[in-house]
């Protein structure tokens, strides 16, 4: 009877998985989400959007023609016939070079667009002496898509990283949930089993009959937990399913025969590179955070340069040297075209309002730059002081386990003596099931913790 006893009331720690069931590892679900999840295509797309700019800015210094015909014919008069082409180059210093021909005629043409019979041939330069020599609107806008480009770069990795943690904090919860199912499964078997074991004792006049009463709550109490984590298991399932995705942007979920990785302890530094953080001093200076602020501060940098830029007087000069077709070659310098334009506001009040404002937006991302480095440094140092820290409540946790598992394998032998009582064998076993649950949630944070200090890190690649 003993025996039989010892064996209807027997408890075990050990979670097995059918066949069936196979493993669903972090590493494949990462693998998914960092290949198919929209949020991540999109961050990608930000670098390409980038890339799109940087080309039209380069637009700006591409040569050109231009043509502009313009004749009047009325009562078989030609009125005028007036044509004017050129071919400029803008180059990088604002000094822009330029070819043309003209070639104008007509009884009531305007008399400074008279050129000889076979037309007049140019060739010159312009050159800003005052704003736009050394930098300009068309060569800030080009250094600026140069310096997006980076800051797009940043940006991509600071938006993965944010997916990946919240696809990783998902995983984690569906594996914690798993866990709970799991032992409240086995621990619902054990409490009917129970129930079995003492009805037979009543029956046969070892047991009081208010002990099936205890029993029975502890079976009760066992079918509600169970019940209520597999509610939390569903609506993880549904949560983990947000970021599951496949080519073509078609969402997919979660298979009922799919389960999480039971070794990600062993896994979790390697899969998320903190193991080597714990190991060297990571520096930051290569942070995606740091580097978009660096960036930022560049490109308000150009700004500033740009509008210091317009303090100067606006100076245009340009020179046209005139030819025939004919004798282009044996040209005289004494035919040209000289122009010169010059603008200067008396106060520039509006020009050094606007660099100003300039420089207090360089001041201000230079506060948050130093702020975010001391920020960035102390979150990495507090996240592995928590990560050491759990491991070590995750080995004085399954020590707890391991007492309590062997305090309710002798109020069973008790039990079975007779010496003990329904009571104090379920206070013993819910003892065990709340330290059990402890490891549970000691194991999640750890995981998070981990994927945090992946998250501070940002390195999605």
């Amino acid at each position: 009877m003993r025996t039989l006893l010892l064996l209807l009331l027997s408890t075990t720690t050990f979670f097995g998985q059918t066949t069936l069931q196979k493993e669903f590892t972090f590493a494949e679900f990462l693998g998914y989400v960092k290949k198919y999840h929209p949020l991540v295509k999109s961050a990608n797309l930000e670098i390409s959007q980038a890339q799109a700019n940087l080309l039209m800015a380069r637009g700006a210094f591409d040569p050109k023609i231009e043509i502009d015909f313009d004749k009047k014919q009325f009562k078989e008069k030609e009125y005028y016939s007036i044509l004017n082409s050129s071919f400029k180059i803008p180059t990088w210093y604002g000094i822009e070079l330029k070819a043309g021909f003209d070639n104008n005629d007509g009884v009531f043409i305007n008399p400074e667009n008279t050129v000889p019979t076979a037309g007049l041939t140019s060739i010159g330069i312009n050159v800003p002496l005052g704003q736009g020599l050394f930098i300009n609107q068309r060569m800030a806008d080009l250094r600026k898509a140069k310096l997006q480009i980076q800051l797009s770069q940043s940006e991509r990795k600071l938006q993965t990283i944010a997916v990946l943690y919240d696809a990783a904090v998902a995983y984690f919860n569906w594996k914690k949930n798993y866990s709970e199912v799991l032992l409240y499964e086995q621990y619902l078997s054990n409490a009917k089993t129970r129930n079995i074991g003492i009805a037979s004792l009543i029956k046969n006049g070892d047991k009081p009959a208010i002990d099936s009463i205890e029993a029975g709550i502890i079976l009760k109490n066992r079918s509600l937990n169970l019940e209520d984590a597999r509610l939390k298991l569903t609506k993880s399932k549904l949560e983990l399913s947000n970021y599951l995705w496949l080519d073509n942007n078609v969402p997919i979920e979660l298979k009922d025969d799919l389960i999480p990785e039971a070794n990600l302890k062993e896994t979790i530094k390697e899969l998320l590179k903190t193991d080597v953080l714990l190991e060297t001093n990571n520096s930051i200076a290569t942070h995606p955070k740091i580097n978009a602020l660096e960036n930022k501060i560049n490109l308000l940098t150009v700004d500033r340069k740009l509008k210091a830029n317009q303090l100067l007087p606006k100076i245009d000069f340009g020179y046209t040297l005139l030819s025939e077709p004919t004798d282009f070659n044996q040209s005289s310098t004494k035919n040209y075209k000289i122009g010169l334009n010059f603008y200067f506001p008396l106060f520039l009040r509006k020009e050094r309002g606007s660099l100003q404002l300039a420089k207090f937006k360089i001041q201000d991302t230079n506060f948050e730059l130093a702020i975010e480095k001391i920020q960035l440094t102390n979150k990495i140092k507090a996240q592995q002081t928590e990560i050491t820290s759990l491991e070590k409540q995750m080995m004085l946790s399954t020590a707890l386990v391991n007492d309590y598992n062997v305090m309710l394998t002798s109020e069973e032998r008790l039990f079975s003596f007779g010496e003990s009582s329904i009571f104090l064998l379920n206070t013993r076993e819910n003892n065990l099931v709340s330290a059990q649950l402890t490891n549970i949630s000691l194991e999640n944070r750890y995981y998070n913790s981990n994927a945090l200090l992946f998250k501070i890190l940002a390195n999605p690649d």
